[in-house]
Protein backbone atom coordinates (compact mmCIF):
# COMPACT_ATOMS: atom_id res chain seq x y z
CA UNK A 1 0.00 0.00 0.00
CA UNK A 2 1.01 3.62 -0.85
CA UNK A 3 2.15 5.84 1.71
CA UNK A 4 -0.71 8.31 2.53
CA UNK A 5 -1.06 11.67 1.13
CA UNK A 6 -2.10 14.16 3.41
CA UNK A 7 -4.15 17.35 1.68
CA UNK A 8 -5.10 20.37 3.67
CA UNK A 9 -7.90 23.02 2.56
CA UNK A 10 -6.45 25.61 4.86
CA UNK A 11 -9.53 27.89 3.89
CA UNK A 12 -11.87 27.50 1.57
CA UNK A 13 -14.37 30.36 0.00
CA UNK A 14 -17.27 29.71 2.34
CA UNK A 15 -16.28 29.82 5.63
CA UNK A 16 -15.71 32.06 7.78
CA UNK A 17 -13.80 33.79 11.24
CA UNK A 18 -17.21 33.83 12.83
CA UNK A 19 -17.60 30.32 12.43
CA UNK A 20 -14.38 29.66 13.56
CA UNK A 21 -11.25 32.58 14.39
CA UNK A 22 -8.74 30.43 12.90
CA UNK A 23 -10.00 30.81 9.53
CA UNK A 24 -6.72 32.74 7.77
CA UNK A 25 -7.65 35.30 5.08
CA UNK A 26 -4.54 37.48 5.12
CA UNK A 27 -1.41 36.11 3.71
CA UNK A 28 0.46 36.00 6.72
CA UNK A 29 -2.31 33.84 8.18
CA UNK A 30 -2.27 31.64 4.89
CA UNK A 31 1.05 31.08 5.78
CA UNK A 32 0.65 30.37 9.36
CA UNK A 33 -2.33 27.78 8.34
CA UNK A 34 0.01 26.01 6.03
CA UNK A 35 3.15 26.17 7.67
CA UNK A 36 1.04 24.26 11.06
CA UNK A 37 -0.82 21.62 8.24
CA UNK A 38 2.95 21.09 6.62
CA UNK A 39 4.53 20.60 9.95
CA UNK A 40 2.41 17.77 10.88
CA UNK A 41 2.62 15.76 7.62
CA UNK A 42 0.20 17.10 5.10
CA UNK A 43 2.26 17.20 1.45
CA UNK A 44 -0.23 19.24 -0.46
CA UNK A 45 -1.76 22.52 0.47
CA UNK A 46 -5.11 23.17 -1.05
CA UNK A 47 -5.22 26.62 -1.69
CA UNK A 48 -7.91 29.38 -1.82
CA UNK A 49 -7.11 32.79 -1.61
CA UNK A 50 -9.21 36.02 0.23
CA UNK A 51 -8.75 39.93 0.46
CA UNK A 52 -7.57 40.51 3.80
CA UNK A 53 -11.81 41.57 4.80
CA UNK A 54 -12.22 37.45 4.24
CA UNK A 55 -13.63 38.45 0.48
CA UNK A 56 -13.37 35.36 -1.88
CA UNK A 57 -10.98 36.34 -5.27
CA UNK A 58 -9.42 34.56 -7.91
CA UNK A 59 -6.96 37.05 -8.22
CA UNK A 60 -3.84 36.14 -10.07
CA UNK A 61 -1.66 38.75 -7.88
CA UNK A 62 -2.95 37.13 -4.83
CA UNK A 63 -2.30 34.07 -4.97
CA UNK A 64 0.83 34.57 -6.53
CA UNK A 65 1.46 36.60 -3.24
CA UNK A 66 0.65 33.61 -1.22
CA UNK A 67 2.16 30.67 -3.32
CA UNK A 68 5.99 32.92 -2.93
CA UNK A 69 4.87 33.48 1.12
CA UNK A 70 3.98 29.56 1.72
CA UNK A 71 6.54 28.76 -0.32
CA UNK A 72 9.24 30.65 1.54
CA UNK A 73 8.04 28.37 4.54
CA UNK A 74 7.50 25.24 3.14
CA UNK A 75 10.00 24.86 0.09
CA UNK A 76 8.78 21.24 -0.93
CA UNK A 77 5.04 21.83 -0.33
CA UNK A 78 2.71 20.69 -3.23
CA UNK A 79 0.32 23.72 -3.53
CA UNK A 80 -2.54 22.96 -5.11
CA UNK A 81 -4.33 25.94 -6.09
CA UNK A 82 -8.26 25.55 -6.71
CA UNK A 83 -10.04 26.45 -10.15
CA UNK A 84 -13.49 26.21 -8.37
CA UNK A 85 -13.08 29.84 -6.62
CA UNK A 86 -16.63 30.78 -5.83
CA UNK A 87 -19.97 30.43 -7.33
CA UNK A 88 -20.76 33.07 -9.79
CA UNK A 89 -17.27 33.40 -11.26
CA UNK A 90 -16.42 33.01 -15.17
CA UNK A 91 -14.46 30.47 -16.56
CA UNK A 92 -11.43 32.53 -17.02
CA UNK A 93 -11.76 34.11 -13.43
CA UNK A 94 -11.66 30.95 -11.89
CA UNK A 95 -8.63 29.90 -14.18
CA UNK A 96 -6.65 32.52 -12.95
CA UNK A 97 -3.94 30.68 -10.75
CA UNK A 98 -2.99 28.67 -13.58
CA UNK A 99 -1.54 31.15 -15.12
CA UNK A 100 1.28 30.97 -12.54
CA UNK A 101 1.75 27.56 -13.96
CA UNK A 102 1.31 25.49 -10.24
CA UNK A 103 2.30 21.64 -10.42
CA UNK A 104 -1.05 21.02 -9.71
CA UNK A 105 -4.71 22.57 -9.29
CA UNK A 106 -8.01 21.54 -9.23
CA UNK A 107 -10.59 20.58 -11.79
CA UNK A 108 -14.14 20.18 -10.86
CA UNK A 109 -15.86 17.56 -13.13
CA UNK A 110 -20.04 18.50 -12.45
CA UNK A 111 -22.29 20.83 -10.77
CA UNK A 112 -24.06 20.86 -7.46
CA UNK A 113 -26.87 22.66 -5.87
CA UNK A 114 -25.16 23.88 -2.87
CA UNK A 115 -28.54 25.00 -1.25
CA UNK A 116 -31.23 27.79 -1.46
CA UNK A 117 -30.60 29.58 -5.06
CA UNK A 118 -26.42 28.59 -5.05
CA UNK A 119 -25.46 26.13 -7.96
CA UNK A 120 -21.96 25.47 -8.29
CA UNK A 121 -21.97 25.42 -12.24
CA UNK A 122 -19.20 22.93 -14.25
CA UNK A 123 -20.98 21.90 -17.67
CA UNK A 124 -19.45 19.83 -19.92
CA UNK A 125 -18.21 22.54 -22.13
CA UNK A 126 -16.89 23.95 -19.14
CA UNK A 127 -14.91 21.05 -18.04
CA UNK A 128 -13.13 20.28 -21.57
CA UNK A 129 -12.41 24.18 -21.43
CA UNK A 130 -10.73 24.48 -18.11
CA UNK A 131 -8.74 20.60 -19.05
CA UNK A 132 -7.30 21.93 -22.10
CA UNK A 133 -6.43 25.22 -20.37
CA UNK A 134 -4.81 23.24 -17.67
CA UNK A 135 -2.53 20.53 -19.74
CA UNK A 136 -1.29 23.24 -21.96
CA UNK A 137 0.21 24.58 -18.94
CA UNK A 138 1.58 20.65 -18.25
CA UNK A 139 -0.29 21.14 -14.83
CA UNK A 140 -1.07 17.36 -12.66
CA UNK A 141 -5.25 18.13 -12.06
CA UNK A 142 -7.49 16.57 -8.97
CA UNK A 143 -10.41 15.99 -10.68
CA UNK A 144 -13.05 17.42 -7.77
CA UNK A 145 -15.83 14.62 -7.96
CA UNK A 146 -18.83 15.25 -5.85
CA UNK A 147 -21.06 12.41 -6.25
CA UNK A 148 -20.85 9.05 -8.96
CA UNK A 149 -22.38 11.34 -12.06
CA UNK A 150 -18.75 13.42 -11.72
CA UNK A 151 -16.97 10.10 -11.77
CA UNK A 152 -19.24 9.36 -15.23
CA UNK A 153 -18.66 12.29 -16.83
CA UNK A 154 -14.62 12.25 -16.19
CA UNK A 155 -14.67 8.42 -17.37
CA UNK A 156 -16.75 9.68 -20.52
CA UNK A 157 -14.05 12.90 -21.20
CA UNK A 158 -11.00 10.69 -20.81
CA UNK A 159 -12.65 8.56 -23.45
CA UNK A 160 -12.86 10.88 -25.80
CA UNK A 161 -9.18 12.23 -25.36
CA UNK A 162 -10.09 15.73 -23.04
CA UNK A 163 -8.74 14.08 -19.66
CA UNK A 164 -5.22 12.23 -20.09
CA UNK A 165 -3.93 9.37 -17.20
CA UNK A 166 -2.79 9.21 -14.21
CA UNK A 167 -6.22 10.03 -12.97
CA UNK A 168 -6.01 11.21 -9.67
CA UNK A 169 -9.95 11.97 -8.36
CA UNK A 170 -10.87 14.05 -4.94
CA UNK A 171 -14.36 12.51 -3.51
CA UNK A 172 -15.68 15.33 -2.01
CA UNK A 173 -18.51 13.45 -0.07
CA UNK A 174 -21.33 14.84 2.30
CA UNK A 175 -21.84 18.50 0.50
CA UNK A 176 -25.43 19.60 0.24
CA UNK A 177 -26.58 18.69 -3.19
CA UNK A 178 -24.02 16.43 -3.74
CA UNK A 179 -23.56 12.57 -2.52
CA UNK A 180 -23.51 12.24 0.97
CA UNK A 181 -20.49 10.38 2.95
CA UNK A 182 -22.18 7.52 4.20
CA UNK A 183 -19.79 4.12 4.31
CA UNK A 184 -21.85 2.71 0.85
CA UNK A 185 -20.91 5.95 -0.83
CA UNK A 186 -17.61 6.03 -0.61
CA UNK A 187 -17.32 2.36 -1.59
CA UNK A 188 -19.81 3.11 -4.40
CA UNK A 189 -17.29 5.87 -5.56
CA UNK A 190 -13.43 3.74 -4.83
CA UNK A 191 -15.23 0.59 -6.90
CA UNK A 192 -16.20 3.05 -9.59
CA UNK A 193 -12.66 4.04 -10.74
CA UNK A 194 -10.36 2.45 -12.75
CA UNK A 195 -8.20 0.44 -10.83
CA UNK A 196 -5.36 2.71 -11.93
CA UNK A 197 -5.89 5.75 -10.79
CA UNK A 198 -5.34 7.23 -7.25
CA UNK A 199 -7.95 8.86 -5.21
CA UNK A 200 -8.25 10.98 -2.28
CA UNK A 201 -11.56 11.73 -0.11
CA UNK A 202 -12.62 14.96 1.75
CA UNK A 203 -15.38 14.16 3.85
CA UNK A 204 -17.32 17.47 4.69
CA UNK A 205 -18.14 18.31 8.32
CA UNK A 206 -19.32 15.69 10.53
CA UNK A 207 -17.89 13.37 7.91
CA UNK A 208 -14.13 14.05 7.75
CA UNK A 209 -12.89 11.72 9.98
CA UNK A 210 -15.00 8.95 9.47
CA UNK A 211 -14.45 8.90 5.75
CA UNK A 212 -10.71 9.63 6.23
CA UNK A 213 -10.38 6.16 8.76
CA UNK A 214 -12.36 4.59 5.27
CA UNK A 215 -9.49 5.78 2.88
CA UNK A 216 -6.59 4.98 4.87
CA UNK A 217 -8.21 1.69 5.50
CA UNK A 218 -8.74 1.13 1.34
CA UNK A 219 -5.43 2.62 0.34
CA UNK A 220 -6.83 6.10 -0.55
CA UNK A 221 -5.28 10.07 0.06
CA UNK A 222 -7.01 12.20 2.65
CA UNK A 223 -8.08 15.43 2.22
CA UNK A 224 -8.51 17.92 5.56
CA UNK A 225 -9.10 21.12 6.47
CA UNK A 226 -10.99 23.95 7.59
CA UNK A 227 -12.41 24.76 4.74
CA UNK A 228 -14.35 21.36 5.22
CA UNK A 229 -14.67 20.91 9.03
CA UNK A 230 -14.32 23.64 11.44
CA UNK A 231 -14.24 20.81 14.50
CA UNK A 232 -11.87 18.62 15.99
CA UNK A 233 -14.95 16.84 17.72
CA UNK A 234 -18.70 17.05 18.10
CA UNK A 235 -19.01 21.10 19.63
CA UNK A 236 -15.01 21.45 19.68
CA UNK A 237 -13.87 23.96 17.33
CA UNK A 238 -9.79 23.13 15.75
CA UNK A 239 -7.55 25.31 17.38
CA UNK A 240 -6.26 25.42 13.39
CA UNK A 241 -5.17 23.26 10.48
CA UNK A 242 -2.56 21.48 11.93
CA UNK A 243 -4.39 19.99 14.63
CA UNK A 244 -6.80 18.85 11.67
CA UNK A 245 -3.72 17.41 10.05
CA UNK A 246 -2.66 15.59 13.30
CA UNK A 247 -5.82 14.02 13.71
CA UNK A 248 -5.02 12.14 10.49
CA UNK A 249 -1.66 11.27 11.43
CA UNK A 250 -2.73 9.74 14.49
CA UNK A 251 -5.11 7.45 12.27
CA UNK A 252 -2.82 6.25 9.92
CA UNK A 253 -0.91 5.21 12.66
CA UNK A 254 -3.50 2.85 13.76
CA UNK A 255 -3.83 1.02 10.40
CA UNK A 256 0.16 1.32 10.10
CA UNK A 257 -0.02 3.86 6.89
CA UNK A 258 3.06 5.74 6.63
CA UNK A 259 2.97 9.62 5.56
CA UNK A 260 4.24 10.54 2.61
CA UNK A 261 6.54 13.45 2.12
CA UNK A 262 5.70 15.85 -1.07
CA UNK A 263 8.47 14.29 -2.82
CA UNK A 264 7.12 11.09 -1.89
CA UNK A 265 3.12 11.86 -3.48
CA UNK A 266 5.02 13.49 -6.71
CA UNK A 267 5.65 10.23 -7.24
CA UNK A 268 2.77 8.51 -5.83
CA UNK A 269 0.98 10.53 -8.03
CA UNK A 270 2.78 11.04 -11.14
CA UNK A 271 3.19 14.59 -11.21
CA UNK A 272 5.70 15.29 -13.76
CA UNK A 273 9.13 17.49 -12.70
CA UNK A 274 7.77 20.91 -14.38
CA UNK A 275 10.89 22.18 -16.74
CA UNK A 276 9.81 26.20 -15.85
CA UNK A 277 8.50 28.54 -13.16
CA UNK A 278 7.44 31.20 -13.70
CA UNK A 279 6.45 32.13 -9.62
Amino acid sequence: MDKLIITCAICGAEVTKEQNPMVPYTIDELVREAKSAYDQGASIIHLHVRDDDGTPTQSKDRFLEAIEAIKKACPDVIIQPSTGGAVGMSRDERLQPTELYPEMCTLDCGSVNFGGDEVFINTEADIIYFSEKIYEKNIFPELECFGKSHIDQVLRLHQKGHLKKPLHFSFVLGVPGGQTGMERDFHFLRESIPEDATFSVAGIGRYEFPLAKLAIKHGGHVRVGLEDNLYISKGILAQGNGELVQQIVAIAKEYNRDIASPNEARQILGIKEKHHDTM
